[in-house]
């Protein structure tokens, strides 16, 4: 399996992960839990979108929204539908409505927050 592939298969198992929970998440969050950096301007969690979206089209690759919380007309309109509010902007886009609180939060794992504290 390639590294893309695999890429593409963890990002699909976090967008199930956030549709049972009813959630969104940001592009760089999604990376970072699959294990990989988002790249620059988001364009290799973007790249695996786009696979997720033709091999796995069943799954909400809109949930997964860019870090600012501003959407393009497409997702917007999914995001409407599934009951998430969205304000249109002047430029075309549309910014989601209390988008700190729609955000899905992963546990930390226990070890890693008792060594943040440990070097504090």
């Amino acid at each position: 399996m390639t590294i893309a592939a695999t890429r593409a298969q963890a990002v699909a198992t976090i967008l199930w992960e956030l549709k049972r929970a009813e959630k969104l998440s940001t592009l760089s969050a999604i990376a970072d839990r699959a294990g990989f950096s988002p790249g620059p301007s988001c364009r290799t969690i973007n790249t695996c979108l786009k696979t997720v979206r033709r091999d796995w089209p069943h799954l909400e690759w809109w949930r997964a929204v860019p870090d600012n919380g501003q959407v393009e007309e497409e997702q917007a309109t999914f995001l409407q539908q599934a009951g998430f509010a969205t304000n249109a902007e002047t430029d075309g886009t549309a910014a989601i409505a209390a988008f700190e609180e729609e955000l899905m939060c992963w546990e930390v794992p226990e070890e890693a927050a008792t060594s943040s504290t440990a070097d504090a």
